[in-house]
């Protein structure tokens, strides 16, 4: 056997229907139950337990008990990030489950990917920070500026902390929809959670599309020109 990390695991694990079904659910963000997540797989409950167990075995998920129920989350920013690749390569290759649905262009236009945006107004948001000179951008590394930090302060985003075993401020996650990046890392959930509180962009009780509200496209067209 050759050294080092063993990647046919995970690839299984993930390329099992149900389980690719259930990860998928995941990247909303949310915490769903167990339940809920057999209802997005179109499994029964007792088969969804055991693929979660998997799952959490495999630190790809983690449960959280609350009084009698347990919620599940995906892992880390790591395991959104591979999802989304993944994404991205089946779409390029023509690997689609269905035909399009009305929730598509909602989905293409702007959506959750686990706690950051996605979609083609996030790829915009992250070419024109670019662009203005508030991110360096060196293939996968990203990094704000001097001018950047100050721009994030103005729409009340201070930095978050960085250091050691926290997660990395900026990353850039490959759009499975646009197949560019859109910001993701702690400013990029930091970013998402501005937009939710000022009422820019609202989140629907299920599924991974964001509404844009009126004064959220004007605020973001200002802020973000293209």
């Amino acid at each position: 056997m050759k050294d080092g990390p063993d990647i046919s695991r995970i690839a299984a694990l993930i390329g099992d229907p149900a389980r690719a079904s259930i990860l998928t659910a995941l990247l909303s963000g949310r915490a769903p139950s167990a339940g809920e997540l057999a209802c997005e797989a179109g499994i029964a409950p007792a088969t969804a337990s055991g693929h979660l167990a998997q799952l959490t075995e495999a630190g790809l998920i983690w449960p959280h008990k609350q009084g009698r129920h347990r919620y599940f989350a995906l892992a880390g920013d790591e395991v959104a990030s591979a999802l989304e690749t993944l994404s991205g390569l089946a779409a390029a290759k023509g690997h689609l489950r269905s035909r399009p649905g009305p929730r598509d262009a909602a989905l293409r236009e702007i959506r959750v990917c686990y706690d950051h945006m996605a979609g083609a107004r996030a790829v915009a948001i992250f070419d024109s920070l670019a662009a203005r000179g508030y991110l360096t951008v060196t293939r996968e590394d990203v990094a704000p500026t001097d001018r950047g930090a100050a721009f994030f302060a103005g729409l009340g985003i201070p930095l978050p902390r960085t250091g050691p075993g926290r997660r990395p401020l900026c990353r850039a996650c490959l759009d499975w929809s646009e197949r560019r990046s859109h910001l993701a890392g702690a400013l990029g959930a930091a970013l998402l959670t501005r937009c939710l509180e000022a009422d820019w962009l609202r989140r629907p009780a299920r599924g991974r599309h964001l509404h844009l509200t009126p004064a959220g496209a004007q605020a973001l067209a200002e802020a973000f020109p293209t």
